[in-house]
């Protein structure tokens, strides 16, 4: 180090006599970072962690100044050196923040902390200690860019119903993910309402001058949320219940931290064309058309390019989302949509159900939908969404459909409700 202080190398000799004196226990002073230039490229700043736990449930969010390259890799548990099993994560071409905290305790029953650390002059590793888990997905987000590592527990799930029997089609021997749904004690008790966008986020612009997505859905959200519980007899909690800002990643995780039982996200829809109108309903997936790639795309923050890139991750997040019933749900509240609206307005246009791939739908361990309630960006239905009775009627409808959905999984439950058991 003194004798080639401009070697590329000195603050790799560096780390390495830093690792084995703490090994001997001396004291070391903190080490020098790497300068960087504009002709070698700027290096990613890990600059912060986030985490949302519940007993079988936990939510890691590695936050970033700039999109990088990563690795990650399951380590045994190793009785010899008395360490745990093991999750780490390299983000390449990075450093870590002065002030990241280098360690969070999270003490749940899947993790007991996570650490980060100055791996190599220019890459930091994240370890996340395990006492337990039954399977975990790594992805990442952008603008800004971030790694959202989720865990899951052994007892995840619905349990079977004491003495229930699954009954097995006898033309194919198969379960058919209808009766399945029917047979596993489905009921629904806790919906969370996600009104998008909230803060700095405005969401879409009206047509009416003032008139943002983000104040549209808040209201829209109290009132479904009310609804809901007098109606359905479900208990609500709402992501947000003011002009607050929070990332998509952390709605989902609220949703399955506090063991939702269904999703719902509020939105406006917008486009350039501003005689675009009607009501939509979205479910996770791949995106099947242009259209349903520009809606994710806004509602993503990102760019479609960014979309595409998504879509090749999704195949490995679908094994715990709950498409088929997220499709169920969806047809129903968009069905229940249109045939109320219509009869309450004129030029009311189904514009059906579809998928794409929305950031605050991935990693729901619940049916879960993102509903674009009408396009702020036309005239007739910017007025219409600022009008609390329009507002009013389109909860009404939601209402239904989560109710014709919850009859059709659950028969028993609308029985409850006429006789005052139910929710």
């Amino acid at each position: 180090i003194k004798r080639f202080p401009k070697s590329s190398y000195k603050y790799k000799a560096a780390v390495a006599i830093r690792s084995f004196s703490i090994s001997k226990g001396r004291k070391i002073k903190e080490l020098p970072r790497p300068k960087t230039s504009a002709k070698t490229g700027e290096l990613s700043t890990v600059t912060g962690l986030r985490f949302w736990s519940n007993p079988n449930y936990t939510r890691i969010v590695i936050d970033a100044d700039r999109e990088t390259s990563y690795v990650h890799r399951l380590l045994r548990k190793d009785p010899s050196i008395k360490k745990p099993q093991r999750l780490y994560v390299d983000l390449k071409n990075s450093i870590l923040g002065k002030d990241t905290e280098k360690r969070i305790p999270i003490n749940d029953n899947l993790l007991s902390n996570t650490r980060a650390g100055q791996h190599t002059p220019d890459s930091v590793r994240v370890v996340v200690d395990i006492k337990s888990f039954k399977n975990y997905k790594i992805f990442s987000l952008k603008n800004p860019f971030r790694i959202v590592i989720d865990v899951w527990g052994k007892d995840i799930g619905p349990a079977y119903k004491a003495g229930s029997k699954v009954i097995i089609s006898k033309k194919d021997g198969k379960i058919t993910t209808g009766a399945l749904a029917k047979q596993l004690a489905l009921g629904v008790n806790r919906i969370v309402i996600d009104p998008g966008h909230g803060g700095r986020d405005y969401g879409a612009p009206g047509y009416l001058k003032g008139v943002h997505e983000k104040n549209v859905v808040l209201n829209i959200g109290k009132k479904l949320a009310k609804k809901i519980r007098e109606k359905l007899g479900c208990e609500v909690i709402m992501t947000r219940k003011r002009d607050k800002y929070l990332t998509l990643e952390e709605r989902t995780a609220i949703a399955n931290t506090k063991n939702a039982d269904l999703f719902i996200s509020l939105h406006t829809n917008a486009a350039r064309n501003r005689r675009a109108y009607g009501i939509e309903t979205y479910f996770l997936n791949l995106a099947t058309d242009d259209e349903a790639i520009l809606v994710a795309a806004r509602e993503n923050a990102t760019s479609t390019k960014n979309i595409s890139d998504l879509q090749t991750i999704l195949s490995d997040l679908m094994q715990n989302a709950k498409i088929n019933e997220s499709s169920r749900l969806a047809a129903h509240v968009q069905e229940a949509m249109y045939k109320h609206m219509k009869k309450k307005y004129s030029r009311i246009k189904n514009k059906g159900v579809k998928q794409a791939p929305f950031y605050v739908l991935l990693g729901a361990q619940m049916p879960s939908i993102l509903i674009e309630t009408s396009f702020i960006s036309n005239s007739r239905e910017c007025k219409r969404l600022n009008n609390s009775r329009y507002q009013d009627h389109l909860c009404d409808a939601i209402v239904k459909g989560i109710r014709s959905y919850i009859k059709e999984t659950n028969p028993a439950f609308v029985s409850d409700q006429r006789s005052g058991v139910g929710g």
